[in-house]
């Protein structure tokens, strides 16, 4: 089980990682958007990121 959430985690990064690497000027653009969101928005952001992965993730196993 640790080496799944080693994987899990590894994968996340390398994804993560992508944007900035192959488009240094959209990771900015995309990070002065977030800037100017309240929390609300972000929290609802974040809660579909991770049902998103929650849901990718039943379905994948």
């Amino acid at each position: 089980m640790a080496s799944d959430l080693v994987a899990a985690v590894s994968l996340m990064l390398v994804f993560e990682g992508m944007l900035p690497f192959l488009s240094p000027e959209a990771t900015r653009r995309a990070l002065r958007i977030l800037l100017t969101l309240d929390d609300r928005s972000l929290r609802v952001t974040g809660l579909v990121s991770m049902l998103s992965g929650v849901l990718l993730l039943y379905l994948a196993r």
